[in-house]
């Protein structure tokens, strides 16, 4: 038989197909900028992705600065923009120093690489971001998964290992059920054991502690000499790219060696300014994590109520399960119909393999819209999907 090559990618037909039977297909959704949709699904929690202040400041920082960072952080990629949004992160949270990155992805993958290698340990709980848990693949560390939140596992793992350096991986709040890791468990851990402590605290910062500071300023863990934070701008901050927090020599260990910070391209200056304004925003309006916590709390607490299995928030994420894959993405398409974007999380993506509507709460949420957005996650629901 003569070769082609038209043959080499068979298998991705029949991988489409395995998908399609069990309901796991995904696609792209364009979100128009004049939607009428209420958004249930992003994660823009303080309401600021759209405000004036912030997209202004991206729009001036554009026409200054360029579309572009023109190369990496190390050669053009820096501009005064990013510099003065590294002490201002800093200073906002406590930390010693900042890092930013062009993503939150990046900065995981970075860090984690950047901390940990062959002949070390790194020790994780089962839940992790999939930035975490494709970082420490990459390690090529000793890799322990504890299970979901617990940290006497931890310890012990940490109590057993073989190797000189270890670093525990955790999110802070776990971006599927939206519950929080116990923090000063896992910090009495690492300091018993000589270990880090590398908290990804992207669905806590802007939303948890005192003015939004974050899970982990919250647990005063945030001047820790083994302490490293990692968090997105993309999240509370409405704008893009992602940040590493820690001891000053840490960072600097970071932009020597992190190579997704050495050989990626710089975040958009436009990113950088609006990310800068919005950190701005939540100084001169500290009340807006607390209005988010609220608002969570109401529509899980109205869900449970009328017989969903909703997790309780503690911060703004919500779990609301459904019977099955397809019955999640029906749900989730008949709530978009009826005007309610929500999140539809099914395998793999979900660790415990549960299907589930994820919904994510915003400070800027009316009495009305969370009124709608409860009426309408009932209305759809799928047979088998409330208790009662």
């Amino acid at each position: 038989m003569t070769a082609t090559g038209e043959q080499v990618f068979d298998w991705i037909d029949a991988r489409a197909d395995d998908r399609r039977r069990a309901g796991l297909t995904r696609q792209l959704r364009p979100r128009g900028s004049d939607s009428t949709l209420l958004d249930l699904a992003g994660n823009d929690y303080l309401g600021l992705s759209r405000d004036k202040r912030v997209s202004g400041a991206a729009a001036a920082a554009a026409l200054r600065w360029g579309a572009g960072s023109t190369g990496s952080r190390l050669v053009t990629g820096t501009t005064e923009l990013h510099t003065e949004l590294e002490h201002a992160l800093a200073s906002f949270c406590g930390a010693q120093a900042a890092l930013v990155f062009s993503s939150g992805f990046a900065a995981n993958l970075g860090a984690i690489t950047a901390l940990s290698g062959k002949g070390s340990a790194i020790v994780t709980d089962a839940y992790i971001h999939a930035s975490l848990i494709d970082g420490c693949r990459l390690s090529r560390a000793d890799i322990a998964v504890m299970k979901h939140g617990d940290a006497a596992a931890i310890n012990h793992a940490l109590s057993t290992r073989r190797t000189e350096h270890a670093l525990v991986v955790t999110d802070s709040v776990f971006s599927v059920d939206g519950d929080l890791a116990p923090l000063p468990a896992l910090a009495e851990a690492c300091r018993a054991h000589n270990a880090g402590l590398l908290v990804d605290d992207a669905h806590g910062f802007g939303v948890l502690g005192e003015g939004g500071r974050g899970a982990v300023a919250d647990a005063g863990l945030i001047r820790e000499p083994n302490v490293i934070t990692t968090l997105t701008l993309s999240k509370s901050l409405g704008a893009q790219g992602g940040a590493v927090l820690g001891p000053r020599r840490v960072i600097r260990h970071l932009l020597e060696t992190a190579r997704t910070f050495i050989f990626d391209t710089g975040l958009a200056p436009a990113s950088a300014a609006a990310a800068l304004a919005a950190l701005n925003v939540l100084k001169e309006e500290p009340g807006r994590p607390e209005r988010v916590r609220t608002n969570a709390m109401t529509v899980a607490m109205r869900l449970r109520e009328a017989g969903f299995r909703a997790t309780m928030p503690d911060a703004a994420v919500i779990s609301v399960h459904a019977p099955s894959p397809a019955a999640a993405l029906g749900w989730a398409d008949d709530c978009r119909e009826a005007g309610v974007w929500v999140g539809c999380f099914r395998p793999p993506s979900v660790p415990d393999k549960i299907s589930r509507l994820r919904l994510t709460v915003r400070a800027d949420l009316t009495e009305s819209d969370i009124d709608k957005a409860v009426d309408v996650i009932i209305r759809c629901a799928p047979p088998g999907a409330a208790q009662k």
